[in-house]
């Protein structure tokens, strides 16, 4: 049976000020032009598109595992910033992730869905744990060691490596608009066809890259560029969308501004009909963007701070209230002490099994 949480008088008092605007606001784009979470999820989306019986089947590994299995929302604990970002800027908050086993702990205490982590995390100790969690394989990495520091997602690992440690699913990133983004995706569109080939499912990173996108504001974070990098990465067929949390819009406008030249292309019905200044007209842009919700948006919410139990909430609350599919919660719950780390996994998942926080 689904877990579930009473009143939501925790997570009013993690909003703030900001609990009535963001528990009660209506969303421009309704609700019904959106596919959204459910516990029937696999069978009303997936089951009728190319997938095979076997990836049907690893998504519902995926979306049946944890304290929100069947409840049509996702928790997952990503850990590839020991590549991305260094093992040491990492760690060394919390040196008990050093050791992989601790990483796939943290995970199964926190009552995940699944753990997304890299080749050599999963392979360590694939035998002890690939039946007790699902697996994501994170296939490419950004790696920080070469000088000078450079910013490209390389592949470390093949999907047939993911398949035989018994992963259900690999992940990957693409930087758009990137000077290497051609590459990326000629990569990662290789790799998920071949994912689906093995019977897993797919998860793709839609970030964007390049210093054009800051400008007075960073619109990496940018509802229409997120978007349609959105868009992009379901056209790959990734079955699950990973985006930040946008935060602006108008990116077209602000990089065409700064170039002195007309970039991409929009239209003014996305930011008078179908977006507004509120975060959770911005994100669920990113669902539309994102066939409408059949291929499931999750969220991240930033690096880790002060406020970190109150910053998840209120992604949660957004993301679940946009149509999303849940959270990604990486240094937010490895870089404080194992306990805290479960008790943030917890206070996350409350907002979906809350019946109070619904979909705008």
């Amino acid at each position: 049976m689904t877990a579930t949480v009473s009143a939501p008088n925790n997570i009013e008092s993690y909003l703030g000020n900001e609990a009535e605007d963001l528990l009660t606001y209506k969303a421009k784009v309704p609700k019904e032009r959106l596919h959204l979470p459910g516990s029937d999820l696999v069978e009303r989306i997936w089951a009728h598109s190319d997938r095979s019986p076997q990836v049907l089947r690893s998504l519902q590994q995926l979306y049946s595992h944890g304290r929100l299995a069947n409840s049509g929302y996702l928790s997952i604990l990503p850990v590839d910033q020991g590549i991305e970002h260094s093992a040491g800027a990492s760690f060394a908050p919390n040196p008990l992730y050093f050791d992989p086993e601790n990483i796939i702990k943290l995970a199964i205490a926190g009552e995940c869905n699944a753990v997304a982590t890299t080749l050599g995390v999963l392979g360590s100790i694939s035998r002890k744990y690939a039946y007790k969690i699902p697996f994501i394989v994170k296939l490419n990495h950004n790696e920080l060691l070469s000088v000078p520091n450079s910013y490209d997602q390389i592949m470390f690992g093949q999907v047939e490596q993911g398949w035989n440690l018994g992963a259900v699913a690999v992940g990957a990133t693409i930087y758009f608009g990137s000077s290497e983004s051609p590459r990326q995706i000629q990569e990662v569109s290789q790799a998920f066809a071949r994912a689906h080939e093995l019977g897993m499912a797919t998860i793709l990173w839609c970030y964007l890259r390049n210093s054009a996108f800051k400008q007075d504001k960073d619109y990496h974070v940018a509802a229409d560029l997120t978007g349609q990098a959105n868009h992009l990465g379901v056209t790959l067929e990734a079955d699950i969308i990973k985006q930040k949390l946008p935060e602006c819009n108008k990116g077209y406008g602000a990089v065409s501004d700064a170039l002195g030249k007309k970039y991409g292309r929009t239209h003014d019905l996305v930011y008078s009909e179908l977006t507004s200044e509120h975060p959770i007209d911005l994100t669920r842009y990113q669902v539309l963007n994102c066939y409408a919700g059949r291929a499931g948006l999750i969220n991240s919410g930033g690096s880790s701070g002060k406020n970190d139990f109150a910053e998840a909430v209120r992604t949660a609350v957004i993301n679940k209230r946009a149509g999303g599919t849940g959270l990604i919660s990486g240094r937010k719950t490895f870089q404080r002490p194992f306990e805290e780390g479960v008790k943030l996994f917890h206070t996350i998942q409350d907002v979906y099994l809350s019946p109070d926080v619904t979909i705008a």
